[in-house]
């Protein structure tokens, strides 16, 4: 059997890295095959990266639209914020069409805590109020700015931010992603509230303070 070359080898990897790339650059949810796929939230069938479809004939107009992104969110909590989803889980027309939106609402000086959201980059623009938007790079890098009514922001896929009011009244903010359902890693309620609990030993080691600090923490977040 001939053995391949080492110029052979490279090429083929070469190759196989080419034919890779769409694969790896496909950032979004999966493209939809049919006009669209109304989630069929009530089928018992076993969901596989979405939902059922609803069956074409059943489908409405109503289906197609959307208001929960008018209501005011209540910002009478810890945070001082609300975030409304207008996801698949709300609005079951997006499903399969890689797009969601949210609608987050500030008390003056609230704060949308740091988070993540694993399945999409976030875009977003500040409709009333001002706000400061922050990230940190993988490099731990910290990237901000105060925006003010009509500007924008991005936030690369998986990376913490947050989003806090700076003004001196109430502010909001509309957020669009590409991911029918983003999810979103809260950072106080992931590390302090998880179920079953985060190990004390583990949080008192990763943060380098003394188990009553961690208790403490864990306490304000138990409810």
């Amino acid at each position: 059997m001939k053995i391949p070359s080492r110029s052979h080898v490279h090429m083929l990897s070469y190759l196989v890295v080419l034919l890779l790339l769409p694969l790896l650059a496909s950032s979004a949810d999966p493209d939809p095959l049919q006009d669209f796929c109304v989630a069929d939230k009530s089928a018992n069938s076993i969901s596989v990266n979405g939902f059922p479809c609803k069956p074409a004939s059943n489908v409405t107009s109503d289906d197609f639209f959307f208001d929960g992104l008018t209501k005011v969110g209540n910002t009478s909590n810890i945070f001082g914020s609300t975030v409304t989803g207008g996801n698949v889980d709300n609005f079951p027309a997006l499903n399969t069409l890689g797009i969601s939106m949210n609608r987050v609402d500030f008390a003056p000086g609230g704060l949308n805590p740091p988070h993540s959201h694993p399945r999409a980059t976030e875009s977003g623009v500040v409709i009333d109020g001002q706000v400061l938007v922050g990230f940190v790079t993988t490099g731990n890098v910290y990237h901000s700015k105060v925006l003010n009514a009509g500007q924008m922001f991005v936030i690369p896929r998986g990376l913490v931010h947050f989003q806090k009011n700076v003004g001196v009244g109430k502010a909001f903010i509309i957020t669009a992603f590409n991911s029918q359902l983003p999810g979103a890693v809260v950072l106080p309620f992931t590390l302090f509230a998880s179920t079953p609990s985060i190990p004390d030993d583990v949080l008192t080691r990763a943060f380098q303070v003394e188990e009553k600090v961690v208790e403490s923490i864990k306490s304000k977040f138990s409810s």
